[in-house]
């Protein structure tokens, strides 16, 4: 993994050495699947979500990874008397550095692949299936929930706008059509995220999606749900006025900064490809594709994972849009 801030280098060493001291082989033998979850001052609501969680997705074993990302409260705790293994951080660095950390900690664990969820209950554990089907299937290498397609609990009229805005922002600076830039459930091939370049503490979601783009992943997006927050209060957004609850206010500065994220990635990643040698196109982006699944073709259970394993179950046939966009070898053999 490529680090640009030689201090994050360190904090992340420190953290994976940490981890493997705390959690031994269980850490460096994981199963298929890795449920990655990054978590701020989330007492009270990572635990239930935890136990929430099922043990296996699309019928793979499923283990739990939580990044506390220096929390001040008894989240770290909470998740391990939940079940779940926890990386500790002392300092906080954001959702993005966190994510970043449980994606290298899954990837050195050995599992093949990622599932994202939030730490807050927003997400539901039984659309894990829905996300990763597709990655099994062949259909996709990176596939992500969307709201727009799906549902969301939320009168937040400013908010809804942004969604909609930033997904066709990222649509016309990519030249791929995305719905949903910032929805945290996920699935991924492990090996994914050792490709592309992450450097943002937060807004991750958006630089993420950016970089599989650009690197020829094939991407998918499925109908999905996201609740109202229950549990604490939102992280995102937090303005230079500290202390005042101004939820405009929270959510200028967050669309603002967030933009300046995604311009920023698209350059870089525009340039990264270019040097790379990808074909040239109006967005500077060539060889890959997105497309909407149907909720009833992503919805993979147990019977439709072992399929896709074995090249039967539903394919690529079921998105909308074709790809060149390679699977990525090197996954374990049961799960190819």
């Amino acid at each position: 993994m490529t680090y640009s801030n030689p201090a994050d280098r360190q904090i992340d060493d420190a953290a994976v050495a940490a981890f493997a001291a705390a959690h031994g082989a269980r850490g460096t033998n994981l199963p298929p699947v890795a449920i990655v979850i990054a978590a701020y001052d989330e007492q009270g609501a990572v635990g239930p979500v935890i136990r929430a969680l099922p043990g296996t997705v699309c019928g793979l074993p499923a283990e739990v990874i939580v990044v506390a990302d220096g929390c001040t409260d008894g989240t770290a705790a909470e998740a391990r008397a939940a079940g779940a293994m926890v990386c500790d951080v002392p300092v906080n660095r954001g959702q993005g550095a966190a994510l970043r950390l449980g994606y290298r900690l899954a990837r050195d664990g050995g599992a093949d692949y990622i599932v994202t969820t939030d730490g807050d209950g927003q997400y539901n554990p039984a659309e894990m299936d829905r996300v990763l089907g597709p990655v099994l299937a062949g259909a996709a290498d990176f596939v992500t929930g969307s709201r727009r397609l799906g549902s969301q609990e939320t009168n937040d009229l400013i908010r809804r706008a942004g969604v909609r805005f930033f997904a066709a922002t990222l649509s016309m600076l990519t030249g791929q059509t995305i719905t949903d830039t910032t929805f945290g459930l996920r699935a991924m091939r492990a090996r994914v995220t050792g490709t592309v370049l992450l450097e943002q503490p937060q807004y991750q979601a958006s630089e993420l999606l950016i970089g599989v783009i650009t690197h020829g992943f094939k991407v998918a997006e499925v109908p999905a749900t996201i609740h109202r927050r229950r549990i604490g209060e939102s992280k995102k957004g937090q303005n230079p006025l500290h202390g005042l609850h101004l939820p405009g206010v929270n959510n200028f500065f967050y669309g603002l900064r967030f933009a300046r994220v995604i311009y920023g990635t698209w350059w870089r990643e525009r340039q990264r490809a270019r040097r790379a040698g990808f074909a040239g196109s109006s967005s500077g982006f060539a060889g890959s594709s997105s497309g909407s699944i149907p909720s009833e073709a992503a919805r993979s259970g147990p019977a439709d994972s072992a399929a896709a394993m074995n090249g039967s179950g539903p394919g690529s046939a079921e998105t909308t849009a074709s790809s060149v966009g390679a699977g990525l070898p090197g996954e374990r053999a049961k799960s190819t």
